[in-house]
């Protein structure tokens, strides 16, 4: 329950925090993230993790994105006899489109539009723990941010969570 009302207390903070725009080396963000998370997970787990684009945002806030993804990525994954995550990025000309895949549950693509809503879950709590808030405070940490934030999976075949980064300040302000 203390879990449920912390989520639920940073999800209602999440828009009235003033955000500490700088340059993020990603790379750096998402490894030490990983292995924070991997730590406390004690489980064995490849991970392949590229050459990431720098972003711009607020450090704390970006940061708790890629726990998030990250924790998921580990969580779904943990029954898997080699569990697999892979963390990278490519460009276009706007934007830096970061992401996270793991060879995990996965979810049915027909419920994708659930994913980021609040208390939405698509497995049995019994079987993967969590309050149902975790995707929801992504989705508006990126939002605020001037992102977008999707996913691709099918079941039983791992899943992709991507987000996105201007490459640009929007209106000199993020």
């Amino acid at each position: 329950m203390g879990a449920l009302i912390d989520d639920l207390l940073a999800f209602s903070r999440l828009g009235r925090k003033v955000m500490q725009v700088s340059e993020l080396d990603m790379t750096e963000l998402a490894g030490t993230t990983f292995d924070s998370l991997n730590q406390q997970h004690g489980a064995p787990v490849e991970f392949h993790l590229g050459s990431l684009p720098p972003g711009r945002g607020d450090r704390v806030l970006i940061g708790q994105v890629w726990a998030n993804l990250l924790s998921n990525a580990l969580k779904f994954s943990s029954n898997r006899e080699k569990p697999t995550i892979e963390v990278n990025a490519i460009s276009d000309e706007k934007e830096h489109i970061y992401f996270v895949r793991d060879n995990g549950a996965g979810f049915d693509p027909r419920y994708q539009s659930k994913l980021f809503e609040v208390f939405q879950r698509l497995h049995d709590p019994s079987e993967f723990p969590g309050t149902g808030v975790g995707l929801a405070l992504v989705q508006r940490i990126v939002a605020r941010h001037g992102g977008r934030v999707w996913a691709e999976s099918k079941p039983d075949a791992g899943a992709t969570f991507y987000f996105t980064l201007p490459k640009e300040q929007i209106d000199g302000n993020i």
